[in-house]
């Protein structure tokens, strides 16, 4: 078995011991990360203890691109890996830090909200969100189905609610967009308060919608239950 072979191995083979090992590792790696992102918040931060983040920092992104650089290197496709959803992850890891290397743009700030996505790193490295990603595979025919029926009963509220109280509330409910904020609150069952219905009709129709809005909460999760299951079913099939 050649080097690249190996190294692929240990990068792709979770079940092999070396492999599981390094999997942990970067995991762990991944939450030493997200904790310094974290504590780098922290308002009043010695110039010590933010030296001592910045270290961490480099480290963790050498780690990264050697390991980036390795799986486009070892991978059988790699331009597949590369423009893969893993693979533009792993790339969004690493970026921000190379990016704001030199520049003195405030704007460039925001790119290192890109970090966060290192904990999406995490995926591929957890049996259980890749039973979660089946069933949304299982379901998304379905989902999408769902999505825009919801669009459209998130619409109709809206323009429901605008003939009901627009002429009750007109600075509230100004126009059909205005009371779009109104619908998608209350089909969500979350219902802030700051907009609400003060005529008879007005809630009549709210009473409506909030019953209909259980349903929008509850189809999706039923739908998703039934294919995690059949993706559990199928994962322990295979794993016998």
């Amino acid at each position: 078995m050649s080097i690249k072979e190996d190294v692929r191995h240990l990068l792709e083979d979770t079940d092999h011991p070396a492999g599981k090992t390094f999997a942990i590792a970067v995991q762990s790696l991944i939450l030493i990360s997200i904790l310094t992102f974290s504590i780098d918040t922290l308002p009043d931060l010695s110039p010590n203890t933010r030296q001592l983040l910045d270290n961490i920092e480099l480290i963790t992104v050498l780690i990264f691109t050697i390991e980036y650089i390795l799986r486009v290197i070892c991978t059988k496709k790699s331009a597949k890996f590369v423009f893969s959803l893993y693979g533009l992850i792993d790339l969004a890891a690493i970026l921000p830090f190379y990016l704001a290397i030199g520049l003195d743009l405030r704007g460039i700030r925001a790119v290192r909200m890109l970090r966060l996505a290192r904990i999406l790193k995490l995926a591929k490295y957890n049996r259980a969100l890749v039973l979660f990603n089946r069933a949304l595979t299982i379901v998304k025919e379905e989902l999408m189905l769902f999505g825009f029926a919801a669009l459209i009963l998130l619409y109709l509220s809206a323009t429901g609610i605008y003939y009901f109280e627009h002429a009750a509330q007109p600075d509230r409910f100004q126009s059909i967009f205005h009371s779009l904020w109104w619908a998608l609150t209350t089909l969500t069952t979350v219902g802030y308060g700051d907009m609400y219905p003060v005529t008879i009709g007005g809630k009549v129709f709210t009473f409506i919608v909030l019953i209909i809005g259980l349903g929008v909460v509850a189809v999706p999760t039923g739908l998703i239950a039934s294919a995690m299951s059949q993706a559990r079913t199928h994962y322990i099939k295979n794993d016998d």
